[in-house]
């Protein structure tokens, strides 16, 4: 059966079409015959990799490639130990990356768990509860208040029927759904007040429709479709390690043909040439890095469950420090899903909730009304109020409760001994009451409706004929409350002496007096403000993207910072009519999209990527979870979020609160701006080596370092000081500057030229030692160049904190795991040196004092330049965006 627009079909439509009589439903010889055409009313989850997939994805990294070959050729030359060494760091990566990805994928299969177990339905003319998983399309299905639509479909009865749709549409408050067909062709979700959709729930009323929809064609199919169809986005880490691999794994192999034709020339062996190529080819790539960068990773990964973010993927954490754009949920993310009285208002008064004055008669009222004429309960749980019911009406509960009016409490003064339950129709709502030989009759609804049914108005506690002009005053009101996005109910009484005789609308609600009226909204977060505004400093654009309707959404972004003008706003209808390339043109015009399908959703994150930004995409209903995906991180709310949209997320954020995506990608710039240093250093280390060897075989003079003190310098000796850089503190400025371009290298800004020269410095400075040592014997001009070579790595550790700060301003001990790095890869050195067993092993001398002062003094140079250079180093150069900061600071001040 193909999709089609079901609900522009009446009921005569509906029966024809589906083969199915409304009163008798499907018999269960057609159900078996339907169950085998469309299946299960079920939803295909995504397969899961299993560990042995996930290990083997950890091998797909070009620099993890390069080091399997190296560790391959140096085990056919001979060197076991190197070959272990490698594989060994090889291994471990690879682990730690399993480890981490097994643990995040532990979650339940989240699609499965959307269907209701149980559904109430009518077959060959008989009531009947069946597993949601056997209905089929024409099923009949009975709702009633608490139940969860079980599958898609039109509505045939509704009486006061509300559903709550947010998981899906993303409005917040239920729906009031009628059996009227909705005039017009493109009808957003939200609109189709005749339909009903899998995953809902019925806050109020009961219903009947017929099904349209199962399993995979529903509504939540199409979106776990759309969830298939997104392929994954390689973070801007993987991007530049990928790069990093390939630049030295051609650098590594165009040594080696170097070095190879020189040595052929200058009349060597070539086996001896072979070795000394590949020798020079190792010391090119830094065996420690890929384990240095999943170890930082992991780190940050802990660090992030501290500030309730759950990281399901290591390179996810950093991804977020490029984030230059955040498309957020509204519904539950920006706001705190979950209506609340702003305002009330009594005859020519419009108050604040907290301005209410309990002594004025009229606003007493007004707040007891709601409270009396109300089904829903408020308990108190561990402290916090704990709603159960329509969210409107548990609004009404709790402003009363603000001022001391409790519903327990004010149901024994008044008991309820009538009513007549809201109706879409009506849009009202009546509870009689006794109060004691006397009863009062209170009604809320919708102000026009409760308007026509009033005669008097109360005004300062005293009866008073609503004439016409008075009745114009709080319709301008009205329209202004509603202009706020505020979702207004109005209140009405009439005293009676007796018990009516009939409770019904016609009997009893008219001649009302009106007596106020309270707005409502699911207000913005307070911590979601700072969190905006930190994002504008930082120099991310903060969006919003929600299914609720544009007024709404308007609202909440001028509260929240978002938005300055109406013009920046833009409805899904206006998306559907642009194609890819005119959406992709005009979407760094708005920052508020309201009254978006699922679909929507991905076109808007996949133009801002167009664009050449960053995207991190926050929510948390099954709506959400495609953009999720197609994100290059998408971040899911932990408390509120569906189970789809934490499976489709990189991020779990498990307070559910937007501020703490700023600490996410504070952390995640942290992360980076480490992993950066650990290359500086590493890669300007292993360009010392480099120099120190090449030097050697074009003056065709002996080799100042062996194969295996290559290794054990970048194996032990550097991987430690770089992993201690991997947690050197966040520097002051970090959420001050514009987010990096994720396409730019990860050498631009002069750092490619500034390690080549700090490389040469600390290849020339090892040859000089060299040559000392050489002045007495071969061995001691290698032990002499070994301790130069890593002595000075050492001293140059500190140089990388900071391209522009002296490490005397930083501070040297600011960073305590530096500190005990270089203290342990030091005494690791000196062992090598003074211990007769390992020296042999590494070939090594013992040394003499004047030998380790030549030592000391030139592996002090590194640290003494690169210091002075850093005086010539004008501050002012950098762009940490202060000036956008005091732009947003004046704004929020105003």
């Amino acid at each position: 059966m193909s999709k089609k627009l079901w609900f522009k079909k009446n009921r005569e439509e509906l029966e024809s079409e589906l083969g199915v009589s409304m009163e008798q439903g499907l018999s269960e010889e057609e159900v078996l015959k339907r169950r085998e055409e469309y299946g299960e009313n079920v939803l295909v989850s995504a397969k899961r990799n299993g560990i042995i997939s996930m290990f083997i994805n950890q091998f797909k990294d070009f620099m993890v490639i390069i080091l399997i070959i190296a560790s391959i050729i140096s085990g056919f030359l001979g060197e076991i130990g190197d070959t272990a060494i490698i594989m060994l760091v090889v291994l471990l990566n690879a682990l730690l990356g399993v480890i981490q990805e097994n643990k995040a994928e532990k979650s339940l299969e989240a699609l499965k768990k959307l269907s209701s177990p149980i559904a109430t339905v009518k077959r060959d003319g008989r009531r009947l509860e069946v597993r949601s998983e056997e209905l089929v399309p024409g099923d009949i299905v009975l709702l009633e208040s608490g139940d969860f639509v079980p599958a898609d479909g039109v509505l045939f009865e509704s009486i006061g029927l509300m559903i709550e749709e947010s998981a899906l549409t993303g409005e917040s408050v239920p729906v009031e759904k009628e059996t009227k067909i909705p005039a017009g062709e493109e009808i957003p979700l939200g609109d189709r007040k005749n339909c009903v959709f899998t995953s809902s729930l019925v806050t109020k009323g009961r219903g009947k429709f017929v099904v349209t929809e199962t399993g995979m064609s529903t509504e939540i199919g199409m979106i776990a479709g759309l969830l298939e169809n997104q392929k994954e986005v390689r973070t801007p880490l993987q991007e530049k390690l990928d790069e990093l691999g390939k630049v030295l794994g051609i650098g590594a192999l165009g040594i080696c043909a170097v070095i190879f034709i020189m040595g052929y020339l200058q009349g060597r062996p070539l086996l001896q040439m072979f070795m000394t190529s590949v020798s020079l080819a190792v010391a090119a790539i830094p065996e420690g890095l890929p384990a240095i960068v999943t170890i930082v990773l992991s780190i940050g990964v802990q660090k992030m469950i501290g500030k309730n973010a759950i990281i399901r993927k290591l390179p996810a954490v950093e991804t977020l420090g490029t984030a230059s754009v955040i498309c957020s949920d509204k519904t539950g993310t920006l706001t705190q899903n979950k209506m609340e009285v702003t305002q009330v208002y009594t005859y020519r008064q419009l108050k604040d909730i907290d301005e209410v004055n309990l002594s004025n008669k009229s606003e007493k009222l007004a707040l007891k009304i709601g409270v009396l004429c109300n089904d829903s309960e408020i308990d108190i749980v561990f402290g916090e109020e704990n709603g159960i019911g329509d969210p409107t009406e548990i609004a009404l509960v709790s402003s009363g409760r603000k001022l001391n009016i409790n519903k327990k409490e004010e149901e024994q003064k008044l008991e309820r001994v009538g009513e007549i339950p809201f109706d879409s129709n009506r849009k009202l709502m009546t509870t009689v009451h006794r109060d004691g030989h006397k009863y009062k009759v209170f009604t809320k609804g919708a102000l026009d409706f409760l308007m026509d049914k009033c005669k008097k108005v109360l005004i300062d506690g005293r009866e008073q004929i609503l004439t016409d002009s008075i009745k114009e005053e709080i319709r301008k009101v009205n329209y202004e409350m509603s202009s706020k996005a505020l979702r207004v109910i109005g209140f009405a009484y009439r005293n009676e002496n007796q018990m009516p005789n009939k409770i019904t609308p016609e009997v009893i609600e008219k001649d009302l007096v009106f007596v106020g009226m309270q707005g409502m909204i699911d207000p913005p977060r307070e911590e979601a403000k700072v969190a905006v505004s930190t994002c504008k400093v930082a120099g991310i654009q903060p969006v919003m993207i929600t299914g609720d309707h544009k007024i709404t959404a308007i609202a909440i972004a001028k509260q929240l910072g978002i938005l300055k003008n109406e013009n920046e706003a833009i409805e899904g209808k206006e998306i559907e009519n642009m194609s890819d390339a005119d959406l992709t043109k005009n979407i760094e015009k708005y920052s508020v999209y309201a009254r978006v399908s699922p679909e929507h959703k991905v076109r808007i994150v996949s133009a801002w990527q167009k664009k050449g930004k960053v995207v991190a995409m926050t929510g948390d209903g099954v709506n959400d979870a495609p953009a999720l995906k197609r994100a290059n991180i998408g971040c899911a709310m932990g408390i509120a979020g569906t189970d789809v949209s934490k499976q489709a997320a990189d991020m779990i954020l498990t307070d559910d609160n937007f501020a703490t995506i700023v600490s996410a990608i504070e952390e995640g710039r942290h992360i980076f701006d480490n992993i950066k240093k650990s290359i500086h250093f590493l890669l300007s280390c292993n360009i010392g080596e480099i120099v120190a060897l090449f030097i050697a075989v074009v003056l065709g003079a002996p080799l100042p370092l062996l194969p295996i003190h290559i290794l054990w310098v970048n194996l032990v000796t550097d991987s430690l000081p770089a992993l201690a850089l991997g947690l050197d503190p966040a520097e002051p400025d970090i959420m001050k500057r514009k987010p990096r371009d994720p396409k730019k290298s990860m050498f631009t800004n002069g750092l490619g030229f500034t390690l080549i020269v700090q490389g040469i410095m600390i290849g020339l400075l090892t040859k000089i030692a060299f040559q000392f040592g050489m002045m007495q014997n071969l061995a001691v001009g290698r032990t002499m160049a070994l301790c130069t070579l890593c002595f000075s790595q050492l001293a140059h550790s500190f140089n990388v904190r900071s391209s522009d700060k002296s490490i005397f301003k930083i501070g040297i001990a600011s960073n305590k795991y530096l500190i005990k790095a270089n203290i342990c890869s030091a005494l690791l050195v000196i062992s090598v040196t003074v211990i007769p067993a390992l020296r042999d092993i590494f070939k090594l001398s013992k040394l003499g004092f004047m030998n380790w002062i030549t030592i000391i003094l030139l592996s002090l140079v590194p640290l003494i330049i690169v210091e002075f250079s850093k005086l010539f180093k004008d501050e002012e150069t950098k762009e940490p965006n202060y000036k956008y900061s005091y732009k947003i600071k004046s704004t929020d001040a105003k």
